[in-house]
């Protein structure tokens, strides 16, 4: 199951671990169960500190494979009911370099969050191992296991638990489960979903409010660039190859960009994926002096009177800052109507690659006719049975060879000048669509099964708006060389005015950023 040269990265990466950690194997009756072993004997191969474990004792099979990873101390809090292979194979050495306090770990002040979580709780996060999303939620829920007693995690392969995914509702993954309750559906980063566990457990780590005038002055920066996307990595690489101080400021290495799929049109490199590409972002940052808070939220921005501008983050730390360069991307744009967040991981999704084989054979709608709502429409048609593709607008916005496409497939709908009004459902699942036809002004319904959103992107500038002007869209306007209204903070990428949202405009007006940030200390400093 693992090829050569896998197996030599991960002993490369397992010669930091410094202590025994015990791979023990749970008595199962599932044919699959072989394969668990034998997956887990050559991954054990891969360092003297993993010692594999067999079912020692007559307990009662289990009915899927499964096992956990303990320590000399006892239980680490990490179960995999699976064979963690594909993009969950990362969530398994991650794990283990966390139990043992290596590779990346957040900062002191969202470890003690972590380590205060208040209740005891065990999670459950369902996952497919074709899955993209997964990985990030199960990883982010290991981790916090790892640092917190309290908390144990289990990842299960949907494919083995169908009788319990039916019960849930389960119709979208990754989903959370506490207690027999989905708590959490789709893609989160360590920061969101650790607040939503504390709003959960009733933690009191957060409040009362700690007073700004406590925060950990943490000094002043040439630059300090918010977003670690490909605008962002190009601002701060540009910006500390000229010399100057800089920060990085991030909720989500990678940005949006990590969420992507297939990537075919970055020049010079044919094909990759988002999370290869987030972490070769990663790399070459790395490859140079710039200090990078990742996990962390800017909470509030202001300009003082002397020109430069005081940050507070969400790690309860203040900074001072001489310029500004906000990269903070765009996010998918939610419909806002009834039924939406209720039914969200149980018939209203927002990636088609991860939950289409959910809907295999059933009537499903896109909303959004744009390339990302064509491009969804068509990769479902190949799984689901119908596909009812609904836009506003009175023809589609797609490029044409995707339309071209669209139409030529037999099971596929389209609805055009139509708006959704409202999502409806019978308590566990998506049943039903209403949307207005705004041509006769009619309200018609479609009895349906799930509801993919793909109708565009929202830029990430709420926290700047009170500093800089927003266009009405909420793009941060910006002139040729990266310049807001305000002297000294300027912005890239998504977040901007910038025409063509595309990952290579990102690096390209990311560099200006950097280099416009250099000019403007130049020149002020003469």
């Amino acid at each position: 199951m693992l090829d050569l040269e896998l197996k030599q990265q991960v002993t490369e990466i397992f010669q930091q671990l410094h202590e025994p950690l015990y791979l023990k194997i749970k008595n199962s009756n599932h044919p699959d169960h072989s394969d668990l072993v034998a997956f887990l004997k050559q991954f054990a191969e891969c360092s003297p500190h993993l010692k594999l474990e067999l079912p020692s004792s007559p307990s009662e099979p289990l009915p899927y494979p499964s096992f956990e990873l303990w320590t000399e101390r006892g239980f680490s809090g990490i179960r995999f009911s699976a064979i963690p292979t594909g993009h969950e194979f990362s969530s398994l050495v991650l794990a283990i370099l966390h139990i043992q306090r290596k590779g990346r770990l957040p900062s002191e002040h969202l470890v003690k969050r972590i380590q205060d979580l208040p209740k005891s709780a065990h999670l459950i996060t369902y996952v497919s191992l074709t899955c993209e999303n997964c990985p990030e939620v199960v990883q982010n829920l290991n981790l916090i296991s790892a640092l917190n007693p309290r908390i144990t995690h289990e990842m299960r392969d949907g494919q083995y638990f169908q009788k319990e995914i039916d019960q849930l509702g389960i119709m979208g993954v990754p989903t959370v489960v506490w207690n027999g309750e989905v708590i959490h559906s789709g893609r989160a980063n360590l920061l969101s979903i650790l607040e939503k566990l504390e709003q959960k457990f009733k933690s009191n780590s957060q409040s009362p409010e700690i007073p700004q005038s406590s925060y950990k002055n943490i000094g002043l920066y040439d630059v300090t660039v918010i977003g670690a996307g490909p605008a962002g990595v190009s601002a701060a690489i540009y910006a500390v190859r000229k010399g100057l101080k800089t920060l990085v400021i991030t909720e989500k290495l990678g940005g949006q960009v990590s969420e992507t799929r297939g990537i075919e049109n970055l020049i010079s490199v044919t094909y990759t994926e988002g999370p290869q590409l987030s972490k070769a972002l990663l790399t070459h940052l790395e490859h140079y002096s710039v200090e990078l808070k990742d996990n962390t939220r800017l909470e509030q921005i202001q300009r003082l009177p002397s020109g430069n501008f005081e940050l507070h983050l969400s790690s309860h730390e203040i900074l001072q800052s001489k310029t500004v360069i906000a990269a903070t991307g765009a996010k998918w744009k939610k419909l806002n109507v009834p039924g939406e967040e209720e039914y969200l991981g149980r018939g209203v999704a927002y990636c088609p690659h991860c939950d289409g084989p959910f809907y295999k054979g059933k009537h499903v709608a896109v909303i959004g006719g744009g390339n990302s709502g064509v491009e969804a429409a068509i990769d479902l048609a190949g799984i689901v049975g119908q596909v009812t593709l609904i836009e506003y607008a009175n023809q589609l916005k797609a490029d044409k060879i995707l339309v071209d496409k669209l139409q030529a497939l037999p099971n596929v709908q389209i609805i055009t000048g139509a708006k959704t009004t409202h999502i409806k459902g019978d308590n566990k699942k998506v049943t039903d669509l209403q949307y207005q036809d705004l041509k006769t002004g009619d309200t018609r319904h479609l009895t349906l099964d799930g509801i993919f959103i793909q109708i565009g992107l929202l830029p990430n500038s709420s926290v700047f708006s009170q500093i800089v002007s927003l266009n009405n869209y909420g793009e941060i306007i910006i002139d040729p060389k990266c310049r807001t209204n305000v002297p000294g903070f300027f912005a890239a990428g998504d977040v901007t005015t910038c025409p063509y949202k595309q990952i290579i405009i990102a690096m390209g007006e990311g560099a200006k950023a950097g280099l416009s940030a250099f000019e403007y200390l130049k020149l002020e400093q003469h």
